[in-house]
């Protein structure tokens, strides 16, 4: 069984590789190609926010109808099959368009995320929650690199004068690694089909509900994701001041995504460390107060014009994210039955939906204004997640010794 999971935990990360070569290639640069396209801040921040908001709500409809219908693979090949928008950008000429595309890639990542997730959870059982989710996230990334890589090298060979056609040749390129995601997943379905098969039983069975411990869990994800700066915004920015060139904005945010799969599996190890060795399920959320800390940091970096600053920022910004893509699904597993998972990983990215949607669109219209008034906007957000994650925790602990008597 083991073996089965780490096999099927391996496939789901070579679609989310070459997944993320798709949108992640294409995220690297949208948001100057969309400044290319006459498109200013505030609107580009709308057009972000609406993208992870709706990517992320709809995913409360989807995660439910994965619990009631069990269809947790018709679910996950649909999704998918929406990335086809991705390298239909190379056939955009206005932003209304543009914008269009980029919003029904976020919609076709709703679809198929919970259910996605409930199948990696299941596998994840059999070798750690924290270990699974790292490894799939870390080769995850391994795309997220490559994309804006291949951006990085054809701009490189395109010259100064970067212009929208190069932008939509780097788009068309994107179909092979599409055809490639949708032959992996179509590979990981026929060798295993019944993935509810792998899920091991937890020591202390969780009831079939939503505990308090999950909606304070849910509440600290909203406001630390509301005080997270965007890579977008961040490389509106960068073409905006000319801080970086158009070849570097993608090379940049291949470093973040770097960083992104190193910590994940860093961290992602860590998190079963502390579970195993106190013996406590929930032992591993007290390394998400990690995730407001460094937030705060990357503004003060990222919105600089120094390059040894954007770096700094860069690599902050590609730890919280490796930090959230792999704590913060794995702890879900970890604190909802089978039963609720689906619906749990619904409700929970809804509420990072809508907080990266109210933060997307808050921190473009500030940016209009004064840098200074993101950097103090954030401070004060995630001030506020710093206060909820110490009521998650007591909680957590609450939880786990009322646990502790009612099995002496």
């Amino acid at each position: 069984m083991k073996r089965k999971a780490i096999n099927l935990i391996i496939l789901f990360g070579l679609v989310s590789l070459f997944g993320d070569i798709v949108y992640e290639g294409a995220r690297s640069i949208n948001g100057p190609y969309l400044k290319l396209l006459a498109v200013n801040a505030t609107t580009l921040g709308l057009i972000a926010g609406v993208g992870e908001f709706l990517g992320y709500a709809l995913r409360l409809v989807s995660g439910y109808l994965s619990d009631k219908t069990k269809s947790y693979w018709l679910l996950t090949f649909s999704g998918y099959g929406l990335l086809i928008v991705v390298p239909l950008l190379s056939l955009a000429g206005v932003w209304q368009v543009a914008a269009l595309f980029i919003v029904l890639e976020r919609v076709g990542k709703a679809i198929r995320n919970p259910a996605r997730d409930t199948i990696l959870s299941q596998a994840s059982s059999q070798v750690g929650t924290g270990f699974g989710f790292g490894l799939h996230e870390a080769m995850d990334q391994i795309g997220a690199v490559t994309g804006p890589l291949i951006f990085y090298f054809l701009f490189v060979i395109s010259g100064k004068n970067t212009g929208i056609a190069d932008y939509k040749k780097g788009y068309a390129f994107l179909w092979i690694p599409f055809l490639l995601v949708i032959l992996c997943l179509f590979v990981a379905f026929r060798k295993v089909p019944h993935p509810e098969v792998l899920e091991i039983e937890k020591k202390n069975k969780i009831p079939d509900k939503l505990s308090k411990l999950f909606w304070l869990y849910t509440f600290f994800s909203f406001a630390a994701t509301a005080g997270f700066c965007s890579f977008i915004l961040a490389a509106f920015h960068f073409k905006s001041t000319g801080v970086l060139s158009d070849a570097q904005i993608p090379l940049f945010y291949a470093i973040a995504m770097g960083v992104d799969a190193v910590a994940a599996l860093l961290i992602g190890k860590f998190y079963d460390v502390l579970k195993n060795k106190s013996n406590n399920q929930n032992a591993g959320l007290n390394l998400l107060v990690v995730i407001p800390l460094i937030s705060i940091l990357i503004p003060i970096f990222v919105f600089s014009k120094s390059i040894n600053f954007i770096i700094i920022g860069v690599i902050c910004w590609g730890i919280v994210m490796g930090i959230q893509e792999t704590i913060m699904r794995s702890a879900i597993a970890d604190i909802t039955s089978l039963n609720k998972r689906g619906t749990g990983y619904g409700i929970f990215n809804t509420a990072y939906g809508l907080a990266v949607f109210l933060g997307s669109f808050l921190l473009g219209f500030l940016y209009d204004r004064s840098v200074a008034f993101i950097i103090l906007a954030v401070i004060l957000i995630e001030s506020a997640a710093l206060v909820v994650f110490f009521l998650m925790r007591k909680e957590a602990q609450l939880q786990e010794k009322v646990a502790v008597e009612f099995q002496a």
